[in-house]
């Protein structure tokens, strides 16, 4: 005889199943959505997705897009994505160690949250010139390597969503057919490139990957200006030699 589920079981579980379901629209979109545009795509009434993303609020799981343009992915899930549930910082903690000693750069990986990249992990280079971020540093994406090669791989509508909602935040005034341009020769030659766009003396090179979830993340080398030149060839040659253990994992 099979035990009865109690009820406020049932309904407990079924708030976590719909809060997953609003979390992962959101992921998805890449940008503030309303509620309304939530409720239609996950099918629940937007008095329901009101209360839910409420509580998801409180714990800064969803936050309030600062140019009015809904809710989006909040900080709390970029923290807790060091953790990562399906080990990928583990997984990929020997590629970035690998990458280190051929190269002698540090090496970096990040996961796009929202809107920006949030860095999971870092190996550090062995020069004593070396460019060090930090673990739970958010990124923008338009001016870096790892940002650039994620905004490549997304559908063309969410990656301009995206570049304005930087560029405005910003103040920035660029080409947006330009930088498309650059999105388009990133899908078709794999790697992308900051030089010198985020960080004065700091260039970069760097890959985007989809896990086994379905999210994005990008490996990605930076390097000192001053020697970038130099170790280009080989940071590229390293980085397109990972990208392809990385795509025999996840395919």
């Amino acid at each position: 005889m099979t035990e009865k589920q109690p009820k406020n079981e049932k309904a407990g579980i079924q708030v976590i199943t719909r809060a997953a379901a609003i979390l992962r629209v959101l992921k998805n979109a890449q940008s503030g959505m309303s509620l309304g545009q939530i409720a239609e795509r996950v099918g629940l009434p937007r008095s329901t997705v009101q209360r839910i993303t409420s509580a998801l609020a409180e714990e800064k799981f969803v936050i309030s897009d600062v140019n009015g343009g809904g809710l989006r992915l909040g900080p709390e899930l970029g923290a807790l994505a060091g953790n990562e549930p399906y080990n990928i910082v583990e997984h990929c903690r020997l590629l970035l160690t690998e990458l280190t000693q051929k190269t002698g750069e540090t090496t970096d990986l990040a996961v796009m949250r929202g809107i920006g990249m949030v860095f999971l992990d870092q190996v550090p280079g062995t020069h004593r010139l070396t460019t060090v971020s930090k673990v739970g540093e958010v990124f923008p994406l338009t001016t870096t390597a790892n940002g650039k090669a994620c905004l490549a791989h997304l559908p063309a509508e969410e990656a301009i969503k995206l570049i304005r909602n930087e560029w405005d935040r910003n103040g920035v005034q660029s080409d947006l057919n330009t930088f498309l341009a650059e999105l388009a020769q990133i899908r078709s030659d794999g790697l992308a490139y900051d030089l010198d766009e985020h960080s004065g003396g700091v260039s970069a090179i760097g890959f985007c990957f989809t896990d086994w979830g379905g999210g994005l993340h990008a490996i990605s080398v930076p390097v000192p200006s001053s020697r970038f030149e130099s170790q280009r060839p080989v940071i590229e040659a390293a980085l397109r030699e990972t990208a392809a253990h990385i795509q025999d994992t996840f395919v």
